[in-house]
């Protein structure tokens, strides 16, 4: 983690609006700040881990960061049951300790209600686990501008597989040549577009305390004043 992120320059985003009628949205670092679940994970749980088995701190951070690396990619990596098992922690009620650290980047709301306005389809597509994503929607004012909310542990598939599309469009219908997808995650981005969804932009500034994403092959933006609707 840098103090002061540096970024690749961004070429201008210039979406096709008018061909989009579906729009699939990430939630954590996309939609909210990433710092919430970043403090969470490598400082906060180190910490409750270290006190329970009479660890320093930075014994404990190493076996969790180990133990998170090892899982990178499956849907263990975002289940709290998983990691409720694993680390002999109440994750959730630990997760409510700090969850006024959660918080929506700006301009996320007009964003959404701009989608609205626009009548277009939007539906979250989230790998975080039901328990996080209710104590996300409890704190922010997101969930009022979906159609629908999908949690990848619904199918049992994270968004890195490609399969997971086409369970979401079997519940939600959504032509995939008029539908975008706007994510942090790469490898997520990867697997639709294999699925054949058109539209695929990255949001490249997860939070201001964290080093921005390199978007590579993709489109990417900053902020989403950049990208609402006229």
């Amino acid at each position: 983690m840098r103090e002061s992120p540096q970024k690749k320059p961004l070429k201008p985003v210039a979406l096709p609006w008018s061909e989009i009628d579906t729009v699939l949205l990430d939630m954590d670092g996309t939609l909210l700040d990433l710092h919430f679940d970043f403090h969470f994970w490598m400082e906060y749980v180190p910490q409750k881990y270290a006190e329970k088995n009479g660890l320093s701190v930075k014994e404990a951070s190493q076996l969790i960061r180990q133990k998170i690396h090892s899982q990178t990619g499956t849907l263990n990596w975002y289940c709290l049951d998983y990691w409720q098992e694993q680390l002999d922690l109440p994750i959730v009620e630990l997760k409510h300790e700090l969850k006024h650290l959660i918080a929506e980047h700006p301009e996320v709301i007009r964003f959404l209600a701009s989608l609205r306005a626009l009548d277009k389809q939007v539906i979250m597509v989230t790998n975080a686990h039901r328990d996080s994503l209710a104590i996300k929607l409890e704190q922010t004012e997101i969930g009022e501008y979906f159609d629908a909310m999908v949690s990848s542990h619904d199918f049992g598939l994270p968004k890195e597989s490609t399969q997971l599309w086409a369970h979401i469009r079997e519940q939600t219908p959504f032509a995939p040549e008029h539908t975008l997808l706007i994510d942090d995650n790469l490898t997520a981005l990867r697997s639709a577009r294999e699925y054949g969804i058109a539209h695929l932009l990255c949001a490249v500034h997860v939070s201001p305390r964290l080093d921005y994403v390199d978007p590579q092959e993709f489109a990417g933006f900053e902020h989403f004043s950049q990208i609402i609707p006229s």
